[in-house]
């Protein structure tokens, strides 16, 4: 078992600490608990506790993954502990120390998926254990323990739209489309995402024909972030609205919509998101046959009203693509999809999802903060990320069109159309949390939690609660990335941290 851990000494005095306060367990998400309601004080241990007062320390710890060895992990397995803000330390923490177990120093903070914890991420098999289980039925105590240097633990970051970047673009059909993908995987693991959906933009069919099997979902780990599915954003979408998506290879839904869905990409073995626009004719139809096969549908690239959105997300659509962006302005008679954030007509128990480009370009601060203030609970942040993330100014591709990277800004090139953006997902962050003046907790679900709520994930990804996979991303205090992990696994760090 490995455990990343973090305490918080109160009380200290000449003769040292007299208590460290422990929470109680909590594990939804990220949670910044003050040492009062919740928590007990304990006697600290004799091991690992802060030399000064008001220090955090955060340690990680983890069990061996039982997987290499052909079985899967149980109580005999390794345990790993990952100390939190200030908690879990007390006995348990310090009882590791005579057992083979690493004792860690210097501050930390640990960030799950809805608040900020101060108590110690267990691990064992890749997944998050819960420690209560383990000290009281299995008698366990950390085998390995990591310190993380008072910085923030947070979920890995999800993206769910990105095209390419690094000199790939996800759009060009070659032979080895699974190369540039794995070269993508591994670069943005330094930005602190550990899964994402490929995208694909509007293309000819037989780009769709040879590109989509050679995109198979796959988990992450040290070759780079996990593939959750592709999201084909097109081509069954607006002319009037395409953006940088080429006019000539846009289309229309057939009277036998569906199977033209299925002959216009060659099958959907591969796909998890669907953007289209919900006002073409026999869209509902085709909402209605993605979902029932778990494909996520979102609305996008549309000059829909009110209205149509609202009975595409009766339908079964959950999503919006790129909030604001190529779709009809927010109007006070007809909000268009825009008032999905607000509408009072959608399916009971029904969340609406949006996408939200935050990268300083695509969307104005008071436009991040009127719709975070909307729908804080839906809000879900995407790179949108093109082929020249990563590279310079000049000219690059995405898909069938040219672009033009000037600073920090994409356009169709020769024209003044915005194409994509070329801000990783860590920047993204941090640009909300400044634009939007939310909590840290509040932007960093944004890139985790809710990308997980959107595709059903939510028990596995975007938090650190018990049972999930161990992916998360250690920042620090500015949300810059220090180290990610994978199944509990590095899989990278920032150099400087590097032995």
């Amino acid at each position: 078992v490995a455990v990343w851990a973090l305490a918080r000494r109160r009380g200290a005095g000449r003769d040292g600490p007299r208590a460290v306060l422990k929470p109680l367990p909590r594990h939804c998400g990220p949670r910044r608990s003050r040492g009062r309601a919740g928590h007990v004080a304990a006697p600290p241990s004799a091991e690992g506790h802060v030399g000064q007062a008001g220090t955090r320390r955060l340690r990680l710890g983890w069990a061996q993954d039982a997987r290499r060895a052909g079985r899967g992990a149980g109580p005999g397995d390794p345990v790993h502990q990952l100390p939190h803000l200030e908690g879990w330390r007390a006995a348990q923490v310090g009882a590791g120390a005579g057992r083979g177990a690493r004792a860690g120093s210097g501050p930390a903070t640990r960030a799950p998926a809805r608040s900020v914890c101060r108590e110690d991420l267990w691990v064992r098999g890749g997944r998050i254990l819960d420690p209560e289980k383990l000290f009281f039925e299995e008698r366990r105590v950390a085998d390995e323990q990591r310190d993380c240097g008072g910085c923030i633990l947070a979920p890995g970051f999800i993206d769910v739209q990105i095209n390419g970047g690094f000199g790939v673009d996800f759009s060009q059909a070659s032979e080895d489309v699974g190369s540039g993908v794995a070269l993508v995987a591994r670069r943005i693991l330094s930005h602190g995402v550990t899964s994402f959906c490929p995208t694909l933009v509007t293309s000819p069919l037989e780009v769709y024909h040879k590109v989509l099997p050679q995109i198979p979902v796959k988990s992450g780990g040290p070759h780079g972030a996990g593939v959750l599915g592709v999201h084909l954003e097109g081509p069954f979408i607006s002319r009037e609205k395409r953006g940088a998506h080429p006019e000539a290879h846009l289309r229309s839904f057939e009277a036998d919509a569906f199977q033209d869905v299925l002959a216009t990409y060659g099958g959907l073995d591969n796909v998890r998101i669907v953007t289209l626009a919900p006002e073409l004719g026999h869209s509902q139809e085709v909402i209605r046959a993605l979902t029932a096969l778990g494909i996520c549908v979102s609305l996008g690239h549309s000059v829909a009203d009110l209205g149509t959105a609202e009975e595409a997300v009766q339908s079964g659509a959950t999503f919006i693509t790129h909030l604001f962006n190529a779709m009809l302005p927010f109007h006070h008679r007809d909000p268009g999809i825009v008032g999905l954030l607000t509408s009072d007509r959608l399916p009971a128990g029904r969340h609406i999802f949006y996408g939200m480009i935050a990268d300083g370009i695509h969307t104005n601060p008071a436009a991040l903060r009127i719709a975070h203030r909307a729908h804080p609970k839906g809000l879900v942040l995407v790179t949108d990320a093109v082929p020249a993330l990563g590279l310079g100014n000049g000219r690059h591709t995405l898909g069938q069109q040219e672009v033009e990277v000037d600073g920090l800004t994409a356009y169709v090139a020769g024209t003044n159309t915005l194409s994509g953006s070329i801000a990783p997902m860590d920047t993204c962050v941090r640009h909300f949390l400044q634009a939007t003046g939310c909590s840290v907790e509040s932007a960093l679900e944004a890139a985790s939690l809710h990308p997980a709520q959107l595709l059903g994930l939510e028990k596995r990804k975007g938090t650190l609660d018990f049972g999930a996979d161990a992916d998360f991303v250690v920042l620090d205090d500015s949300l810059h990335v220090r180290a990610t992990y994978i199944s509990g696994e590095l899989v990278w760090q920032v150099e400087e941290a590097r032995p």
